[in-house]
């Protein structure tokens, strides 16, 4: 490649970077000088220094973080099971329910939190089969237990999704001689696949925490904002109808963005150990 043909794919590249810079990069620092400023326009760690010190809002943290990782953990384990039989399907089965799958990930928020309430509400058709049945008694769908089979749910076909591809790189002959050697099933995906998948595993996992923590329509919907997650608060701040502190909601959003680099980074440690397997 030449000079010119270099510095037209430099030139190509400008659109795409002035996008970050103006959709990704001014608003970040725009949210990071708002949480340093106090309702007089003044520098200061005080919206830090609240947030730390809120039982509510430490509450609001505690409960992000547990939806987040009970759902990341059951969905990434009903999705494992989900890309592995995905993997065994013949060519033209596959497509179609890759296709399914598709349609359902982009099922979420407000249409999601309608048909659970259809479903599982109080009066909802599951609800009262279950009911009658003998097997359903005290669930509630508006509780955290109800949010979290919901948060489970989106979790699992986008979990599938991303895993699926991953299954490409192991080798139908592998296992095949792992019982050769005397290894049964289960001693193969511990020594062999499960190590093998690590990066990939590790990368769906951390993806789907984020997709978690940032989840909000949803919960919104169904619980009219009266459950103490991490999004909502931040909502409250500077859209509410009681209180309006926006310089809190930047410092809540700076400590989950904070968070979620924190995760990536664990992620990035993971690849490299799980390469370590592939040499």
């Amino acid at each position: 490649m030449n000079n010119r043909e270099k510095k037209i794919a430099a030139m190509m590249l400008v659109p795409f970077f002035t996008l970050i810079v103006m959709f990704q990069i001014l608003p970040f620092l725009n949210v990071v000088m708002g949480s340093l400023l106090n309702s007089s326009k003044e520098f200061t760690l005080d919206n830090y220094t609240y947030i730390f010190q809120s039982k509510f809002l430490k509450q609001a943290f505690k409960n992000s973080l547990e939806l987040s990782i009970y759902s990341t953990i059951f969905g990434l384990i009903i999705a494992f099971q989900g890309a592995y039989s995905l993997n065994r399907l013949k060519n033209t089965s596959r497509k179609i329910v890759i296709l399914l799958i598709n349609m359902i990930s982009n099922f979420y928020g407000i249409p999601l939190a309608f048909s659970f309430i259809i479903l599982l509400g109080l009066n909802g058709v599951l609800t009262l089969i279950l009911k009658k049945i003998g097997i359903l008694y005290g669930f509630n769908l508006f509780s955290k237990e109800g949010l979290l089979i919901i948060y489970t749910y989106f979790q699992i076909s986008l979990g599938i999704l991303l895993l699926y591809p991953s299954f490409s790189k192991l080798n139908n002959d592998w296992e095949e001689m792992a019982g050769i050697l005397g290894a049964n099933k289960f001693t193969y995906w511990k020594r062999v696949a499960i190590p093998i998948l690590i990066p990939e595993i590790t990368g769906t996992a951390l993806i789907l925490f984020a997709n978690a923590m940032g989840a909000y329509a949803c919960t919104l919907a169904l619980t009219s904002g009266n459950y103490n997650i991490l999004t909502i608060r931040i909502t409250s701040y500077i859209a509410g109808e009681t209180s309006y502190e926006p310089g809190i909601a930047s410092a809540l959003a700076v400590i989950l963005a904070i968070l979620l680099i924190f995760t990536t980074i664990i992620n990035e440690i993971f690849i490299k150990r799980g390469k370590r397997y592939e040499s």
